[in-house]
């Protein structure tokens, strides 16, 4: 059978002492006797008794908890990022409650009327894929509750932000094809409703631009959420084309290693034949032969900035303090997919 929980009354009722007393031998007060605390606290010890955290924090008006709504747990960019949230946040002595959209708008939507129950203290926030608006989160801005995007953001929402700048990361991407010798340059493209693939789709053809090479429409696939089954149908498209690539640019690395796969299955070497730069550094982009190159996207430190723009801004409440956009660098890796001999 369960007991029930020892409060600060029944080790009032137990030493005969008011609530005031017990609660101010518990916090080592200068006002309570050095043997009154010592046996306050030993009969909470032996009792089992621990602090109500909810309540005490009600009573602080602050939870010390903050919520991260994210796409998909299981991508690694977004494993990565909460990592990062999650370290900040442990330091600094706030708990984070991980939720999982899944992409929808309707789940995402879900999240947010579980949150403004759950009274967090702020909340970091990746879209969805299905959300255009982000008029559901306009009710934690007028409860004044710090909200701080990351990576897919909305430029519309008055809010913080951290991102990376996909649009010079896949001009870097692309152009770095470009001098190793590639003239017919593909992309696998993702989401077009997301502002992140649509830079990485721009910055792609700026670096042909560039460089005086044609922006060939038959040689951009798009994807709806860039799996790596939508990569090899991507790949085998632009294999059977009128135009074979000599390179590919993908919006991501399970895309890119679609690709690496289905040309090398088809008898094609790769980088001699065809040269393929991926975008994430995922963990098996070290392991694919050949080893991939690709954009480093920084997401531990794109985590870790996101929780502490928003720490900040919970811990000066009381001050106002502008929106910001944090831009953090990202870094072309080259390996063996785009390395000449």
């Amino acid at each position: 059978m369960a007991t029930s929980r020892i409060t600060i009354k029944d080790l009032a009722k137990r030493m005969n002492f008011s609530v005031s007393t017990i609660s101010r031998a518990l916090h080592d007060h200068p006002s309570i006797g050095k043997k009154t605390t010592r046996e306050v606290k030993k009969l909470a010890k032996e009792l089992g008794y621990f602090p109500n955290s909810v309540a005490s924090n009600l009573r602080r008006n602050k939870t010390t908890s903050i919520g991260v709504i994210v796409p998909r747990i299981d991508i690694h960019f977004h494993s990565l990022a909460i990592s990062g949230i999650e370290e900040v946040a442990y330091k600094s002595g706030y708990t984070v409650t991980i939720y999982q959209s899944r992409d929808s708008l309707e789940r995402e939507v879900s999240i947010t009327n579980i949150l403004q129950t759950n009274m967090v203290d702020g909340i970091i926030i990746c879209l969805g894929l299905e959300t255009k608006d982000c008029k559901h989160f306009t009710r934690f801005r007028e409860l004044s509750v710090p909200l701080v995007f990351y990576d897919r953001v909305s430029d519309d929402f008055e809010a913080s932000k951290v991102i990376i700048d996909d649009f010079e990361a896949a001009f870097k991407a692309t152009e770095h094809l470009i001098l190793r010798g590639c003239t017919k340059i593909a992309h696998i493209a993702g989401c077009q409703s997301m502002n992140i693939f649509k830079a990485r789709k721009e910055g792609y053809k700026a670096a042909l631009t560039k460089h005086n090479l044609e922006v060939d429409d038959s040689l951009i696939e798009y994807t709806t959420e860039l799996s790596y089954d939508e990569g090899v149908e991507c790949a085998k498209k632009l294999l059977s084309g009128k135009v074979r690539p000599d390179g590919i640019f993908c919006a991501n690395d399970y895309t890119a290693i679609s690709s690496i796969q289905v040309f090398t299955k088809a008898g094609f070497h790769v980088p001699n034949d065809i040269a393929v730069v991926g975008f994430s550094n995922y963990p098996i982009s070290k392991i694919i032969e050949p080893t991939l190159t690709t954009i480093d996207d920084q997401a531990f430190e794109m985590g870790q900035t996101a929780a502490k723009l928003l720490i900040r801004q919970i811990e000066e409440k009381d001050h106002v303090i502008a929106s910001e956009t944090i831009v953090i660098k990202t870094e072309l890796v080259i390996r063996d997919s785009t390395r000449t001999s």
